[in-house]
This record gives C-alpha cells, structure tokens and sequence, in this order.
C-alpha cells in the first residue's frame, strides 16, 4: 500500500490549512486505496485570524499542530518525527497558513525561511526519490525549500507578481488553469492551483483529484511531460 504524508499547517484558509483543498486529498486518497499520515509543525501561528471577518485577532495565539488536528478529526504528528524511509510521497494543501506557518512567504515574499522540521523532511523526501505534491500557495514553499539548489517547475496558477517572487527564489513558474497540474518529472514535483485560481469548489477537488493521481502514479512509474 502506498504510504503518503500529509502536512498540515492549521485550519482554516486565512492562517492555516484550506479546509476544501485538505478534504479533496484526503478524499482522493482514500479513494486510491493510500496509506495516510497526517502531520503539521508543533509551533504557534503567525497570528489567529476571525475567519468572519477575515482580520487578525488580538492578543489570541493558537498552535499550528493542535489546529491541524481539528482537520484531520484527531491527533496528528509532528512533521519533526517524519521520517523519508516511511513514506512514498508527501503532499502539502494551501490555505495562507502553507505561505505563514511553514514558511514566511506571505510576509517576506522571496526572502521568506522554511520551517526547518517541514524543510528538512522536504529534503529527505526529495533527495530519496520520493513524490512531492503541493496546492494552491504551496508550490511556494517548494520554491524556497528546493529552488537555490533545484532546477524546479511548479505552478502557482496564474497570478504575475507571486510567480516573479517564486522565480526570484529560483524555481521555474508554469502557468496553469484550476484543474491542470504542473509535473516536474526530474524532480517527481506536482503541483496545482486550487484556490490561487478556482472558482468553485469542483474547481478544486478536479485538480487536486488529478494531482493524487499523478502523485500514486509516479510512485510506480516514469513518464514524460510536464503539463497535462
């Protein structure tokens, strides 16, 4: 059975993990018959945002991995006890808390750190020949984590100004509509929009759909393209 890790950063779009994105892998997963693991970085939030009126909360403060936990219905790992000889893939949903929780990019764009527990895993992963998928604002994590180092493709959809920041970093930006995916064949990386450019919901789970499929397909096998 194929193994996959699934890394959380939170709950809820604006400081954590997209609820529709996560619940569109998990689904498709599920559906594959994968193995699932579901993991987040055992570290604060940048900030707690009132999703009702999509401002930051005072004073309030909320642990990334307790959070995660809400949308994995149970407890969830610690991304630091991840280790790469136990999984075949890894695949990390958007939400503004991928952009602020296991990176900074949504404050400092190209200049943005990586956590280092999740970046270290990404790099075990990678350099073990294992399946990296990343959703929606993701890809940018994938960028700083692999970029300076990396010659790597991914998408981010068509948003001008966050892909110059992840180009800036070293990756290389392909366009794509919600429901496409990004395959990086050399460096076994998918990626899709999702909420960077969906407009509905069925938007989302056809593309993230097509993502775990490549995902569990390339865990078994070699193909050439990069977009399909």
């Amino acid at each position: 059975m194929t193994r996959v890790a699934v890394i959380l950063s939170g709950c809820g779009v604006y400081d954590g993990a997209e609820i529709h994105e996560t619940t569109a892998a998990l689904l498709a997963l599920d559906r594959a018959g994968a193995e699932v693991v579901i993991a987040a970085p055992d570290i604060p939030q940048m900030h707690v945002v009132n999703h009702q009126t999509g401002e930051p909360v005072p004073g309030e403060t909320r642990n990334v991995r307790v959070e995660a936990a809400r949308l994995a219905r149970g407890p969830v790992v610690d991304v630091r006890e991840l280790k790469a000889g136990d999984f075949d893939a890894v695949i990390i949903p958007g939400g503004f808390g991928a952009a602020k929780n296991l990176c900074t990019f949504a404050v400092n764009g190209s200049d943005c750190t990586a956590n280092d527990d999740v970046s270290s895993f990404l790099r075990a992963m990678h350099g073990t020949g294992k399946v990296i998928g990343a959703l929606c604002i993701a890809p940018a994590l994938l960028a700083r984590v692999f970029g300076e180092k990396t010659d790597i493709s991914l998408t981010i959809g068509k948003d001008a100004v966050t892909a110059a920041a992840i180009e800036a970093m070293g990756a290389r930006h392909i366009e794509a509509d919600a429901t496409e995916i990004v395959v990086d064949q050399e460096n076994l990386v998918v990626t899709t929009p999702a909420y960077m450019l969906a407009g509905s919901i069925s938007e989302v789970f056809d593309g993230i759909s097509r993502l775990v499929a490549k995902v569990l397909d390339l865990t078994r096998t070699t193909e050439t393209g990069t977009r399909f």
